[in-house]
């Protein structure tokens, strides 16, 4: 009983890190673009910048 226990455990750990990392690829992406875009649509003077840092 325990080890199919930790095996359960084990399946649903796995589960969670693989749909933790594909969420974070998500979000990885959402910010490239949303960079991108910024970078293709920032102001045409010298030194303006489109983000405030």
């Amino acid at each position: 009983m325990v080890p199919l226990l930790l095996v359960l455990l084990l399946a649903l750990l796995l589960f969670g890190v693989g749909f933790a990392v594909k969420a974070l690829w998500w979000i990885a992406v959402i910010v490239l673009v949303v960079w991108l875009l910024g970078f293709v649509a920032r102001p045409k003077g010298g030194t303006a910048r489109w983000y405030r840092w």
